[in-house]
């Protein structure tokens, strides 16, 4: 028995269980000459795929309806014709919320769990960290001595920008939204200081005590009135990379916000968007450099992780209320 998710509908506002829709075939997938049969093991439920959800113009082309929902991936070769994968083998890339499919093998990657956990291609060792690393280093330039501060800390990204900053010798500085999340941003983590975005007054004026030499670097995944405090603090030449912005993806009306362009002009600071793929080149160097902190234990991970494939849409959901630390994966 094979179990597919389809996109059932397109969410107005926060997605719901409702637009999905589960389907269930007892026919076995047979494989032709080139092919191999996946099946899956770890499915990466990510924020941005609520904009694929949406029939809007974007940088990459919104889901169809009726059709599987697609993500990031970890299978086994449960079967083979193709010269490059063997039965047993594990790859990851993007690939259907399916509890089996066929590929053709194209875009997929071979991932060795004896040398870090299956999961950690997903996060830490895949786009995740790709996406921490070369945002950061890209475009934030960072410099030793320099303070970054980042939002959605104890996300997958987040978590994971933060402690790159202070491997290369940065004041760090993260956002989150519980106490509970703050204290692993520093214990874990090893951010130097954090802010409780649920119980800050003020934190345009809490930045002013934790950075009073202001923010040179801020590596934005939200958005929103947060990401309006921190630009109240940034420096001349500041660097502001913007990752994500959860906390606008599900609003039906256009959000108010202040205007950037005085504190760009006044700092001559630099504001810039970006998706991972733009440094594809990179993306061997940066995956070197990952596997070699993580192995050296400068770079530590945090998974939340959801077992069943059917919690799929569920856990999709649950990032969007916070209920994540680090990365959101479904194991199936």
């Amino acid at each position: 028995m094979r179990k597919t998710i389809l996109l059932n509908n397109r969410p107005q506002g926060k997605p719901t269980v409702s637009n999905f829709e589960f389907v269930t075939e007892d026919s076995e997938l047979t494989i032709s000459e080139g092919e191999i049969l996946l099946e899956a093991a770890y499915v990466s439920v990510d924020p941005y795929l609520r904009g694929r959800m949406s029939d809007a113009k974007s940088y990459i082309p919104p889901f169809e309806l009726n059709k599987p929902v697609h993500s990031g991936v970890v299978a086994k070769v449960i079967a083979s014709k193709n010269k490059n994968f063997k039965e047993g083998d594990y790859v990851s890339g993007m690939l259907n919320w399916s509890t089996q499919q066929i590929s053709n093998g194209e875009g997929l990657n071979k991932v060795d769990g004896s040398k870090a956990p299956l999961s950690t291609y997903l996060g830490v060792l895949g786009m995740t960290g790709l996406t921490a690393y070369l945002g950061l280093n890209e475009i934030g330039k960072p410099q030793a001595g320099e303070t970054i501060v980042v939002s959605g800390a104890a996300g997958a990204v987040g978590s994971v920008v933060g402690q790159i900053a202070k491997i290369l010798g940065l004041n760090v500085i993260g956002i989150a939204g519980t106490d509970e999340k703050i204290d692993m941003l520093k214990d874990k983590f090893g951010f130097d200081a954090g802010i409780n975005y649920n119980t800050s007054k003020d934190i345009n004026a809490d930045l002013e005590k934790l950075a009073p030499n202001g923010v040179d670097i801020y590596f934005d995944n939200v958005g929103g009135p947060i990401s309006d405090a921190v630009l109240f603090n940034i420096n001349r030449f500041a660097r502001i990379i913007i990752c994500g912005a959860i906390s606008v993806y599900n609003e039906t009306e256009l959000p108010t916000s202040l205007s950037v362009q005085p504190f760009l002009v006044k700092n001559s600071a630099l504001m810039q968007g970006f998706i991972v793929s733009n440094y594809a080149e990179k993306f061997p160097e940066a995956i070197q450099k990952l596997a070699g902190w993580l192995s050296e234990g400068k770079l530590k991970y945090t998974e939340t992780i959801v077992e069943g494939f059917d919690n799929i849409p569920s856990a999709f959901i649950d990032l969007f209320e916070g209920k994540n630390k680090g990365k959101m994966i479904v194991k199936i």
